[in-house]
């Protein structure tokens, strides 16, 4: 497995349950890494993409938080300074914001964060 591997199986997982929890419809990821050529590199940062913003976007608010933010990681990858800065950043406006290490973990926050069990 790698991170892709990991990131689809938890939209493949999303769309599954998308009938017993709808909130998951409004899940995307954010196109932010990977390898790319120059010029489109250059394109997505004329475009106001930036480096670090976590892989998957919930934006759902739910008790005290206003989203869900889930940086994916894989092995023993651990987060960047960019993504550290952007997770502390995006705790401190109220969003919800948690690094995953394959799948399983993120779909228990993803379950957790919309209440089930509870």
């Amino acid at each position: 497995m790698s991170e892709h591997d990991e990131q689809v199986a938890l939209f493949q997982w999303a769309r599954l349950h998308e009938q017993y929890y709808p909130e998951l419809a409004l899940m995307y990821a954010n196109p932010l890494g990977g390898k790319r050529p120059r010029r489109t590199a250059a394109r997505m940062r004329a475009e106001g993409q930036k480096a670090g913003i976590p892989d998957i976007t919930l934006p759902v608010a739910m008790k005290d938080y206003n989203g869900l933010y889930i940086e994916m990681k894989f092995g023993t990858n651990t987060p960047t300074k960019k993504q550290a800065w952007w997770i502390d950043r995006l705790r401190g406006e109220g969003y919800c914001v948690h690094v995953c290490w394959g799948w399983e973990s993120a779909r228990d926050v993803l379950l957790d964060y919309l209440g089930v069990g509870e």
